[in-house]
């Protein structure tokens, strides 16, 4: 069995009540409460669309917005990588100008190198031993006896200092 809502009860309930006459004298609430739900939800919907199409206008608007303050804090961070930059590349072409000298100086060397031992070589082949030999000979050198000979040993360096006379046996 249906019950009548009157309208002290719609009131009461917070319906807003919306009355059409159907037949001689009986009052109903218009629509359903549903239907009513419906459009009211939809109704607050768009109201949400619209107030975050507003709020979303406005924060493009602030995003566009550029102050003086954060124009020159760009500025001088440009300025700071454009710094960093052109001396990244300085030392750069140091560093490629350097190798390229010591490339030219290792050639130079190895050069100066081949050139010695040619020299060296020269001089071997145009010293005649045997005529030293026989030229010392002459002057009356001798070889040296086994007890003459004294051994001394180097360590790590390719020569010998002699401070003093060398003993006789």
């Amino acid at each position: 069995m249906k019950r009548q809502v009157t309208r002290n009860d719609a009131i009461k309930r917070g319906i807003k009540t919306n009355y059409y006459v159907e037949g001689n004298t009986v009052r109903r609430l218009e629509g359903e409460p549903e239907e009513r739900r419906q459009r009211q939800l939809e109704k607050e919907r768009e109201q949400r669309k619209r107030k975050n199409r507003r709020i979303a206008r406005r924060n493009q608007e602030r995003a566009m917005h550029v102050n003086l303050g954060d124009v020159l804090f760009f500025t001088a961070g440009l300025m700071v990588f454009c710094s960093v930059c052109i001396a990244y590349i300085q030392l750069q072409s140091d560093i490629t100008a350097r190798t390229k000298r010591i490339s030219a100086l290792r050639l130079n060397i190895e050069s100066l190198s081949a050139e010695n031992d040619a020299a060296a070589r020269r001089i071997e082949l145009t010293t005649d031993l045997e005529a030293v030999k026989e030229k010392a000979l002459e002057y009356g050198m001798k070889y040296a006896r086994e007890d003459q000979i004294m051994y001394y040993s180097i360590e790590e360096n390719d020569y010998m200092d002699q401070y003093s006379d060398i003993p006789e046996k």
